[in-house]
């Protein structure tokens, strides 16, 4: 038997490492809607004894709740009328790690499943899954990675909580993209989360300064979906931890202050053969760019699937607001060779050459981006969607084309009218996402906001 990457463990390990006392927890996580990890902590003994093998269960409202944890009604899946029935999560053993950063303990991811032990098909998971499946069907395997961006603040999670997260201080005082003095400041923080992903089996590549005071990314390595997945999910995860147990905290608002720059989620992908040994993407002498057929009909998917898969990449009202020009962040979905006007900028070339989509927040859910991703590149490589000329330039200043959606409810019309979406994922999931992105719709409809209060309480 092979032995396990740096910083996974096998359950015979697990069982050795409890007996000796070196673990005594096991957190068994599921992902939910919103991306994060819910679940339980298990003691080391019971789970190596039981839970590794029969699993554990949790409520199915953890699919139809928002972020407050507030049970939502009309879902098909579960509701009050069914009792908010249990699931069953399947620990996914391969996913078994160390979290070094937390005493004497480890993560293992589960799938969700119904009593039978048939995957729910809402679960996040479940629909990367589902989305590997139908390109390993069709001869190819994806190949993704994420460039994640954050926000670091002096204060506690508790204390911007009592501030109602108001006159928060960032840990810089100005732009510190590339800029190393600035981030040595930050290092001591910094270094830890990376150290910490390094040792929980997510390897980094970089991590920098960004282009807002105290924002920062981290570039992970690239891999096969599903792993990325999870390795994006435990990165915020140990992130906002990390940041916790330091007396700091950090956010990965897409938009937290309107005058700063956003926080994006980078998120590159390429198509490679059935076993990963060669890229798709690249033919040597083609123009443009060495660019073969079937990168030039995925990314023509990647075009037609923007507007109509953009809730996947943007789940939340405030993910609209980083859309602005010379911020960095996309206006148009276009596609440009290296420019960062671009919602899509092709880079890299030979087995390198990718495409790196820019319309994704770091607040989106990396199943459901990455399962976007796919399901709009087999879209173009079935149908041989040609995209339309490089655009060159400053997409900023481009009259004409089409734009990114500007609103959560603009979002949500273009996923209720898609084609590709209910084509690659079926009614059932299109409509639970639609459901809970009209509940949130909703929610923001009947707040009161500090705007309103302080532009019309004295003066209307």
């Amino acid at each position: 038997m092979a032995e396990p990457a740096p910083g996974r463990l096998t359950l015979e390990a697990l069982h050795e490492q409890v007996a000796g006392r070196e673990i005594d927890t096991v957190i068994a996580a599921m992902v939910d809607m919103q991306g994060r990890l819910v679940g339980k902590r298990v003691t080391g003994r019971f789970f190596v004894e039981q839970v590794a093998r029969d699993g554990a269960h949790a409520c199915s409202y953890l699919l139809a709740c928002d972020v407050e944890m507030e049970p939502l009604p009309g879902y098909r899946l579960t509701s009050w009328a069914t009792g908010y029935h249990d699931v069953w999560l399947r620990p996914d053993l391969g996913t078994l790690r160390r979290l070094p950063w937390l005493e004497k303990t480890a993560l293992v991811l589960c799938d969700v499943c119904d009593e039978a032990g048939n995957p729910i098909p809402e679960s996040p998971r479940q629909i990367l899954r589902r989305q590997v499946e139908r390109a390993q069907e069709r001869g190819v395997l994806p190949m993704v990675a994420s460039e994640l961006e954050f926000y670091l603040f002096r204060e506690t999670y508790e204390g911007a909580r009592r501030k109602h997260y108001h006159d928060l201080e960032p840990y810089g005082q100005y732009i510190e993209d590339y800029h190393i003095l600035q981030g040595t400041k930050e290092e001591w923080l910094v270094r830890q989360i990376r150290n910490g992903l390094e040792a929980a089996a997510v390897p980094c590549e970089f991590s920098k300064g960004e282009w807002g005071p105290g924002q920062h990314e981290i570039n992970l390595q690239y891999t096969t979906p599903l792993e990325m997945a999870d390795r994006h999910t435990i990165y915020k995860h140990a992130a906002k931890e990390i940041a916790a147990l330091n007396g700091v905290a950090l956010t990965f608002m897409a938009k937290w202050r309107a005058d700063l720059a956003g926080s994006s989620f980078h998120l590159h992908s390429s198509l490679w053969d059935r076993v990963g040994g060669r890229s798709l993407f690249w033919e040597e002498g083609r123009a443009p760019l060495g660019m073969s057929a079937v990168f030039r009909h995925y990314l023509g998917g990647q075009l037609a699937g923007a507007r109509q898969l953009a809730y996947l990449f943007a789940p939340y009202i405030n993910s609209y607001k980083r859309y602005l020009a010379g911020t960095f962040a996309p206006v148009l979905a276009v596609w440009g060779h290296d420019n960062r006007t671009c919602g899509f900028r092709v880079v890299g070339e030979g087995q390198s050459l990718r495409v790196e989509n820019r319309i994704p927040g770091a607040d989106a859910n990396p199943y459901l981006a990455f399962s976007a991703t796919i399901a709009a590149g087999l879209w173009g490589v079935e149908r041989k969607v040609e995209p339309p000329a490089v655009f060159e330039g400053d997409a900023y200043k481009a009259e004409g084309l089409p734009r990114v959606p500007g609103s959560l409810r603009e979002a949500l019309g273009e996923l209720e009218r898609s084609e590709l979406a209910r084509w690659a994922f079926g009614d059932r999931v299109v409509d639970h996402y639609l459901h809970t992105g009209r509940l949130e719709q909703g929610a923001y409809d009947r707040a009161v906001t500090c705007w309103e209060l302080s532009r019309n309480f004295e003066r209307i």
